[in-house]
């Protein structure tokens, strides 16, 4: 099937569905700190939120819509009106702003969800984009769960939300349920039967329940899509959705299959923007993760290793530069100074405010005392490290830990508050690690139940930064907390630190805090 040769929207909803990965929440000030780099990355749709679900997502679309130029900023709501009412105000200072509205039509949804008739379900699209339209020119419908639709009425719906107004018209793998074949003659058949189907933009949003989201809607470029709905890593509910990194290279790299399809992406920030998030969301990007996973352009056997030598392409399809990626480890040393430290962190996509690059140098330094080779993971966990604790409410002043085999482990713990108020205390756990866990909720006054926590290297040797990362639960809200350290005992207590101070910004944005020092 010939692709038309014409440009691919690229659509990220790393803000808005990628939020909505368990553990991944973001205040405002990391929103806005996204929204940058997909803006630099050259994102042409940004999706910020979903304003009626809570004041933060409100004010998240508000602030990325007044501060971002180039892009069209998006947000979410469902086909009722005060979510069209809230999202048309969230979106007013935008330059370029898109109301998107979404309703279900799949029979299972019709029946169990929303208990309406097919004629209910095209009347309330129809009113949802019309209602749209007084908000902006610039409006998106999306068919719920369009995947488990029967072909003839999502046809139907498809047609009937065009003639009343959208402008982009998304079909959605929900669920994560179909296959690239399927997909590909589902997007086909609405090419074929929807009459006023080219006065519309045909968009997918494919979910990664089987591990098919990029496939899928790889197939349904190649059956004429030309908007695709992605996020940074992957990320969202459950398995997440289509990865942003991956559909991007996959058409840049298969011209053969998709010619003419381009995007406006600048892949060499692929890396940097997949750390960023990383670091912000607080969720580890798995180490063979495609792109821009660390072993990504790794080669370790030996077949491998000589074949590249002799000819990079023998087993290297993409160019590591081209994603972002940097060929080398070891950069820096103890003798090193500013100057080459701040070049090599921007080499890396970090550009730091001077006095930041201050503490990061000293930081470095310190580390460089410790370590015999430092490596450029050594630099981006300084850096990023720096950049996340920009807001803390507790910092780690001090850490003692006895523990032995004949003894009961005891963890002595000195923090510091926002006022630089010093303050100290004790106590025994089952495991070093427990007890300095139940010593910082003695100081915080703020308990939280770990769900889950492991340990990696950052880099190789004995002399390897570890970093412990945490999830925790706090009422209903599962957290992730990050630390860094060549001392796994301090790292621990450094990610225990990090979760407690997200639960605390999260309360600080959501009511008036009632806890007392």
């Amino acid at each position: 099937m010939a692709v038309k040769k014409d440009r691919l929207i690229v659509f990220d909803t790393t803000l808005r569905d990628g939020e909505q990965s368990p553990g991944a929440s973001m205040n405002l000030t990391q929103k806005l700190e996204v929204a940058r780099a997909l803006d630099l990355l050259g994102v042409d749709v940004i999706e910020a939120g979903f304003p009626i679900t809570s004041p933060d997502d409100f004010e998240a679309v508000q602030a990325i819509s007044r501060e971002l130029r180039r892009p069209t900023i998006c947000g979410l709501a469902r086909c009722v009106e005060k979510d069209i009412v809230a999202l048309g105000k969230a979106l007013s200072p935008a330059r370029h702003g898109r109301v998107h509205v979404v309703l279900a039509t799949s029979e299972i949804h019709r029946k169990f969800k929303l208990n309406k008739t097919k004629s209910e379900i095209v009347n309330m699209a129809v009113a949802g984009v019309k209602l749209g339209r007084q908000w902006a020119d610039d409006v998106q419908f999306s068919a719920e769960d369009a995947v488990r639709t029967e072909p003839e009425f999502l046809a139907e719906v498809v047609e009937a939300v065009i003639a009343a107004g959208a402008t982009t018209v998304n079909i959605p793998d929900t669920v994560g349920y179909s296959m690239p074949w399927y997909f590909e003659g589902l997007i086909a058949g609405l090419f074929r039967d929807v009459k006023n189907i080219n006065k519309a933009v045909i968009a997918v949003h494919c979910h990664n329940d089987l591990g098919l989201a990029v496939a899928n809607t790889l197939a349904a470029v190649r059956a004429g899509a030309r908007q695709v709905e992605c996020t940074i890593n992957g990320l969202g509910e459950r398995a997440g959705n289509c990865s942003l990194e991956e559909v991007v290279m996959a058409v840049r790299t298969r011209t053969d299959e998709f010619p003419g399809v381009t995007t406006t992406i600048d892949t060499t920030k692929l890396y940097p923007t997949s750390r960023l998030v990383s670091r912000v969301t607080g969720l580890a990007v798995q180490r063979n993760k495609a792109i821009v996973g660390e072993n990504a352009f790794a080669h370790e056997a030996g077949i491998h290793q000589d074949g590249v030598l002799k000819e990079r392409t023998t087993y290297e399809i993409m160019r590591p530069e081209s994603v972002g990626f940097k060929q080398s480890s070891l950069v820096l040393g103890k003798h090193s100074g500013r100057h080459a430290l701040a070049v090599r962190l921007k080499q890396l996509g970090f550009t730091l405010a001077a006095e930041k690059l201050e503490v990061v140098y000293e930081r470095f330094k310190a580390l460089a005392d410790r370590k015999k080779e430092i490596f450029d993971e050594d630099l981006e966990a300084l850096a990023e490290t720096e950049l996340h604790t920009a807001h803390e409410v507790w910092k780690l002043a001090s850490l003692h830990v006895s523990s032995g085999t004949s003894s009961i482990p005891t963890a002595t713990v000195e923090l510091t508050d926002a006022k630089s108020v010093r303050t100290c205390d004790a106590s025994t756990g089952d495991g070093p690690v427990d007890a300095i866990f139940r010593a910082i909720e003695r100081l915080t006054r703020l308990e939280l139940k770990l769900e889950d926590y492991t340990i990696r290297s950052i880099t190789g040797g004995q002399e390897a930064q570890g970093e412990v990362r945490v999830q925790v639960r706090h009422g209903g809200t599962l957290l992730t907390g990050r630390g860094l350290s060549t001392d796994v005992l301090e790292a621990s207590a450094l990610a225990w630190l990090d979760a407690t101070n997200r639960v605390l910004a999260r309360e600080a944005r959501t009511a008036p805090s009632k806890r007392k020092k």
